[in-house]
Parts: structure tokens; sequence; C-alpha cells
């Protein structure tokens, strides 16, 4: 088998993630299981696999978890997968992983502030090993030649990165960011006083992302990565689609759009349980934000949206 490669869906929230691993996951060669840094569970005697079995009973999940007892990780499960930069139990360096990238010269802060850390560096070491050991098993199992990592986070992505033998490609997904803070006001309820506020909130969060991703790229060879628009992904599903394989190196003879077509195993947001395979454009932004929402969210993230093409 050869080393595993990975392709790294890099995002804010809310920005058809899930949706675009699940059709690259259905592509010729690939794989995915959504987020491997693996989502917080809540129950994980109730979560279930998207295939609809509980997460814990699911056949596919239990022969991942003999592979990696067989790479000598014992007691491995998806609900405790310890893939993950930001599980580490230390206060210390928890609270340094908090801040998303900001620039060579406050990265080159967080590094030397997390020397200072033994438990880091044992974490970062496990969690290598791990994410590495699972993306192997992922592999073998689905007899794939690359696998979909829609875990979105570009901090975790750095520390991936520097896995040896590890291939990695890179996805910037972007979606117009009024559509996201819209999409965290319907899905999260305000936090804020004011409707206004709580879309702001959005916004910034956004920006952030955004920012943070662009941080990460500018340390990595334009060969490494693409962006995609989330509303070409929906407008012109194949198209998008294929620009993606050629990028990817996987064979694009035959683009699929049935994402429901293979029995998939993703971890994620609740879209992974539907059972629709229709790709739609959601742009409720448009008739649901008011003329006074429009312009807190331009005094926010209209710089940066309008870079990416959004008027």
């Amino acid at each position: 088998m050869k080393p595993p490669r990975m392709a790294y869906i890099l995002s804010a929230s809310h920005s058809g993630s899930t949706l675009l691993a699940m059709l690259l996951g259905v592509q010729s060669g690939a794989f995915t299981v959504g987020e491997i840094r693996a989502p917080s569970i809540d129950d994980p005697n109730s979560y279930c696999c998207s295939c609809g079995e509980k997460i814990k009973e699911c056949a596919f999940w239990l022969r991942v978890n003999e592979g990696m007892k067989c790479k000598g990780i014992e007691n491995f499960e998806i609900t405790r997968a310890g893939t993950s930069i930001f599980d580490v139990q230390e206060p210390y360096a928890y609270r340094l992983l908090c801040p998303l990238p900001r620039g060579p010269f406050l990265e080159t802060i967080r590094e030397a502030a997390l020397a200072f850390s033994p438990a880091w560096k044992r974490h970062l070491t496990n969690v290598q090993r791990r994410y590495f050991t699972l993306l192997q098993i992922l592999q073998e199992l689905a007899q794939a030649s690359i696998i979909v990592d829609s875990s979105k986070a570009g901090l975790h992505l750095k520390y991936m990165m520097r896995i040896p033998g590890l291939d990695v490609k890179i996805i910037h997904l972007i979606r117009d960011g009024r559509a996201m803070a819209l999409s965290s006001l319907v899905s999260h309820g305000p936090k804020r006083p004011t409707r206004q506020g709580t879309l702001a909130a959005g916004a910034h969060e956004w920006v952030r992302s955004n920012k943070a991703a662009e941080c990460l790229l500018n340390t990595a060879p334009k060969s490494q990565w693409i962006r995609v628009h989330y509303e070409d992904l929906c407008r012109q599903p194949e198209a998008t689609l294929l620009k993606l394989s050629q990028f990817l190196g996987m064979e694009c003879d035959n683009i699929s759009l049935d994402f429901r077509s293979s029995r998939l195993h993703v971890l994620g947001n609740e879209m992974r349980l539907k059972q629709t395979s229709g790709i739609r454009l959601d742009e409720r932004w448009r008739t649901q934000l008011s003329a006074e929402d429009l312009q807190t969210l331009d005094r926010v993230l209209g710089k940066l949206n309008r870079k990416y093409g959004y008027s």
C-alpha cells in the first residue's frame, strides 16, 4: 500500500464542507468519513454513523478499530479517536491553541510558548501517529488512493502537514459570508442581545477563519492547494468536481453526483444523515436578511467578501 494521500477541506463553518466531502468521497479512487479530527460526541452510545447504525455497532468502524489494533494502537474508537490537536488536556497548551493562525510572527511566538509544555510534545506526537495510522486503515479498507478529510480547522492542518510521508492536498472552500452568517444564526440561535450582534459575531468568525486559512496557504506551494466556491459546487457540480479531481490526481472519466450511491460512514453535521442526494444552492440570505442586516454584515466582511468575488 502506498503512503496515505489526503485531501483536506479547509473552510469556515457552514460553508458546505460535508457536502463537498461526500461528493468527492464517491468519486473513483476516493473515500471519506467526513471529519477525521472527529467531532465532539455528546452521547457515544446513541451517536449514529451516516450508514444508519449506532457508531459503536457499525461494522465498518469495528473493522477500523481492529485495523488500528493491528498497527499497535490499542482500544481505538472513533468516539474517542485522539486525532485532534485540540484535545490536549493541559490548560496551558490548550489556551495557546485557541487563537487562529495570524501569520509567521505570531505563529513563531505560539511555537516558542508551546515548546515549554512537555504535555504538548507528547500529545502532538500521539495525535500525529493516530491520525496517520487512521488514514492508512481507511485507505486499506476502502481501497482508495486518497482520503478526504473535512475537518476544516487550519491550525490542526498545520500540524498534520508535518507528518513525515503524508501527501497533503488542500481545498480552500469559500462560501458567501452573508450566507454563512445567516446559517450560523439559524443553527445556533441568538448569542448576543440583538439580531445584528449575533449576525456580526457570525461574520467575524467567517473573516477570522478565512484569514487564518490564507495565512496557512501562504506557507504552502501553490501546487498544493486550490480554492473553490460553494456556489460553483452547487450551480456547476460536475464541472467543479472535475476540476477538483484533476487537481487531486484522481480518475475523472465518470463524475458521480449521487453521493448517497455508496454506503458512506461519515462523521460531522446532520446533513450526513439526510436521505436526499439533491444539490441545492442555499441563498436564503437574499430574502431573509433585511437592509439593516446587510449593512451590519458589510461593515464586518464586505472587503474580504468582495475579494472572493461576492458583490
